[in-house]
């Protein structure tokens, strides 16, 4: 475990039904077991399905509080390209984003009521350049199982952390059921390879 003082913020969000909760409690378990304390805070949107869904996990030596402040966001990752534009008070100043390139139209989208924001990709790449951006959906669909979009991002978001992998492999063959470990073990090895180095 580091022995420095400084407190990790990873901030997830997207949409009801992507699988954030799960990525957040799997990495809490993670930085736990690396010997961290750690905070987490969920806030849903108002419907399971479709309502903007945010998690705050912060770990360190001593975290008093579960939510992240305004700036102190050190990775956030986006399920979801708008949703990424939402949170982005809450990212420091050189955080880092891992954002899904997708799009989920909301219910006044849907309906006509709204227009999607154009552009918004060039958005979250100008105000930070090296963002991440990945096909998720692409990547999940080619190992055979869409469910497992999540835990590309948490493979992603590993690098960002300093926590050893073994850690990581360690809580999802803990958490998971049996005969979800191996499809998702290949998902988090897909997620870490795009942003290592």
């Amino acid at each position: 475990m580091s022995d420095n003082n400084r407190v990790y913020n990873v901030l997830i969000v997207g949409v009801g039904g992507q699988g954030i909760i799960l990525v957040s409690d799997v990495l809490a378990r993670v930085a736990a077991r690396y010997g961290y304390d750690v905070k987490k805070n969920e806030i849903h949107g108002m419907a399971q399905r479709g309502g903007s869904v945010s998690s705050h996990v912060r770990f360190g030596k001593n975290v008093n509080s579960p939510i992240i402040k305004q700036g102190d966001a050190d990775v956030l990752i986006s399920f979801e390209q708008m949703e990424t534009i939402r949170y982005f008070p809450l990212l420091a100043e050189d955080g880092g984003v891992i954002v899904n390139d997708h799009k989920i139209l909301p219910p006044a989208v849907f309906t006509g009521k709204q227009d999607y924001p154009s552009g918004i990709v060039d958005k979250i790449k100008e105000r930070v350049p090296k963002t991440v951006l990945m096909d998720g959906i692409k990547l999940a669909e080619e190992l055979g199982n869409p469910r497992v979009l999540n835990v590309i991002f948490l493979g992603a978001l590993s690098n960002y952390l300093d926590i050893p992998e073994e850690t990581y492999l360690e809580v999802l063959k803990e958490y998971l059921k049996p005969k979800l470990v191996e499809i998702n073990l290949k998902a988090f090895a897909v997620g870490r390879a795009l942003t290592a180095g």
